[in-house]
């Protein structure tokens, strides 16, 4: 490749960047607004609406280093097993890498499991990665219960 070759390659990249980049907003308050969206369509086992925010890929590893995946999470909300009466957070800091944002934040869920009730707080990092179709989830990882 010449030097003309890669200086058009590498503006061309730079572009694509710039774009992703526009379409993904520096924004504490956009990111915990999505991660929010996406802890209300858990608590409704709302399975259109986690569709649309969990790219094919995503992953979440659990406390107890189960690993789970983005069909797993459907079929769990579409089966309607759990009847959530809540399932926020609070505590949530977002902090910014690049086109990466991690938002950390303490869950509260509570409800009811085939019949078995529970209610237990965790803490949890998510994962938003930046594409030019905006932010994405890609990644969570979350501690084990907490004590009382």
């Amino acid at each position: 490749m010449d030097n003309k070759t890669a200086a058009i390659a590498g503006l061309a990249l730079a572009a694509a960047q710039a774009t992703a980049f526009a379409a993904c907003p520096k924004s504490g308050a956009a990111i915990k607004a999505l991660d929010t969206e996406y802890q209300a369509a858990v608590q409704k086992n709302d399975a259109k609406a986690m569709d649309r925010l969990l790219p094919d890929d995503f992953v979440l590893v659990t406390g107890k280093g189960k690993v789970i995946g983005k069909a797993d999470l459907l079929a769990e909300a579409r089966a309607g097993e759990i009847a959530y009466q809540r399932q926020d957070d609070s505590r949530q800091t977002v902090r910014f890498f690049g086109d990466i944002a991690v938002i950390t934040a303490l869950l509260h869920a509570k409800g009811n499991e085939r019949g078995k009730p529970f209610d237990y707080r965790l803490w949890f990092s998510d994962v938003y990665l930046c594409t030019p179709a905006g932010w994405r989830y890609a990644f969570a990882q979350s501690s084990i219960p907490l004590p009382d």
